[in-house]
């Protein structure tokens, strides 16, 4: 299976018989469906946005997910879901090359087509590596 800049969740989905149906939603990007094989994905979100949602969502449907959890399962199966998109979008060959040039993780995040989030949950993922941007969170005294 491709990894980073080639990898197309959407594509895999597809293959995978899983539905994506783009409808407005109020307090979510995206959710997994699982009785009706379907992905609910909001509408009108940037091609960058789709792409890491629809990954998020499809390591939902590989985990075989059950839907909905609450409290602190919920939080696992979330940071879960995102850590192991993060690692299928952004490959570490690719973040490697653009660390080289890109002055700040909003220029890495485009140039890599992932949201920041995404990028940082990736760079958390590999905390302690020596990733050129401060990561969210970081603290200097001052």
């Amino acid at each position: 299976m491709p990894a980073g800049l080639e990898y197309e969740p959407a594509v895999v989905l597809e293959q995978l018989g899983i539905h994506i149906k783009h409808t407005w939603l109020r307090d979510t990007w995206g959710a997994w469906c699982p009785s009706l094989r379907t992905i609910v994905i909001a509408s009108g979100l940037s091609a960058v946005q789709e792409r890491c949602i629809l990954a998020h969502e499809l390591e939902h449907v590989l985990a075989d997910d059950a839907g909905c959890a609450e409290g602190p399962l919920a939080i696992r199966l979330e940071r879960a879901a995102d850590r192991a998109a993060a690692r299928k979008l952004v490959a570490i060959s690719d973040l490697a090359e653009v660390a080289k040039w890109a002055p700040d993780v909003h220029t890495a995040a485009a140039k890599l087509r992932v949201t920041e989030r995404m990028l940082r949950v990736r760079l958390d993922d590999l905390e302690g590596e020596g990733w050129p941007w401060p990561q969210a969170g970081s603290k200097i005294a001052g």
